[in-house]
């Protein structure tokens, strides 16, 4: 997928779903390749995975084939990385305002694996104290860098996992403590690591079954910074209970940080600044073909990945 190849074909494979359901509803198809439209770029995508039917996926890498009107800062041949719905396909239409280039020392599958969770994980980091932190799912992908990001901004990370191979991955990482919550009880283990005092933030991207233990682990003026669900939301509950301890409570989602191309390029820089200079690094990649995407949703829902996925045409 690095190899610039203009194509006349009117049609491209995708990844689409026709209803609602369990890993069994993806369909790997063919369907007519997007127009390319103003202000947008048409890219032939390397990448990685969002009314029915629906084509799947949010970001992606690839070369550009051709430019919308408008498009100024972009032209046919460049390689860039993206944000946008829809990527599960061979030819994506995203937004010129939501596209980067990519710099030349950098490769498709790690630009395309850093962009989404990278910039979750940095806008997280930056606009968080750091100190001690607790990090759900250390070993996940979005968990890895936030360990990373932790670290450099000078934070004690606390990675929580369910194996001791994920414990040595997120240790890799430069978590400084690591709780198999398999085993441990979390906050008991927090508290001993703080002495009695709890983390300065808590970040879970779990959802329902890790935000009480968030909650729990949190010091006096603390904040739970909750911003995924991959065990489900987090259920209604009254807000007098943040007043024992004074919590701050966030709800974040990257695209509220990223509202403007202004703030997507710069965040998006910043982030490439430090793959460049090596400050951080994807410690485990894993490529499906595209067409194996019903195997990759399966692998990443048992549990049995660590790092990142990604998928190429």
């Amino acid at each position: 997928y690095s190899i610039f190849t203009p194509s006349t074909m009117a049609t491209m494979k995708a990844i689409q779903i026709q209803r609602h359901g369990g890993t069994e509803v993806l369909e790997y198809v063919d369907l007519p390749r997007p127009e390319v439209t103003a202000n947008n770029i048409l890219c032939r995508t390397g990448l990685y995975k969002v009314s029915l039917p629906f084509i799947l996926g949010r970001e992606g890498a690839g070369v550009v084939e051709s430019i919308g009107e408008g498009v100024t800062d972009f032209a046919p041949g460049d390689r860039v990385v993206y944000m946008t719905a829809h990527s599960y396909a061979e030819y994506t239409l995203a937004p010129s305002s939501y596209a980067y280039k990519i710099p030349s020392d950098i490769e498709f599958k790690e630009a395309a694996a850093f962009l989404l969770q990278g910039l979750t994980c940095w806008t997280l980091a930056t606009q968080s104290y750091p100190d001690y932190v607790l990090i759900h799912a250390a070993a996940g992908g979005t968990g890895l860098l936030l360990t990373q990001l932790s670290k450099l901004l000078g934070a004690h990370a606390i990675g929580t996992t369910s194996n001791a191979q994920k414990a040595e991955l997120a240790k890799k990482a430069g978590a400084e403590y690591v709780i198999n919550y398999t085993t441990e009880n979390v906050v008991e283990k927090v508290n001993e690591i703080t002495n009695g005092l709890g983390v300065h933030v808590v970040y879970d991207g779990v959802g329902k079954d890790t935000f009480e233990t968030s909650l729990a682990s949190a010091r006096r003026l603390g904040t739970v910074v909750s911003f995924g669900n991959a065990s489900g939301p987090v259920p209604p509950f009254s807000i007098l209970r943040l007043a024992d301890k004074n919590l701050r409570l966030m709800r974040t989602t990257l695209m509220s940080y990223l509202t403007t191309k202004e703030e997507f390029q710069k965040y998006t820089k910043e982030l490439f600044d430090l793959v460049q200079e090596r400050k951080i690094s994807l410690l485990n990649i894993q490529v499906y073909k595209l067409s194996d995407a019903k195997k990759a949703h399966d692998d990443l829902e048992s549990r049995k990945t660590t790092g990142k996925l990604i998928l190429e045409p």
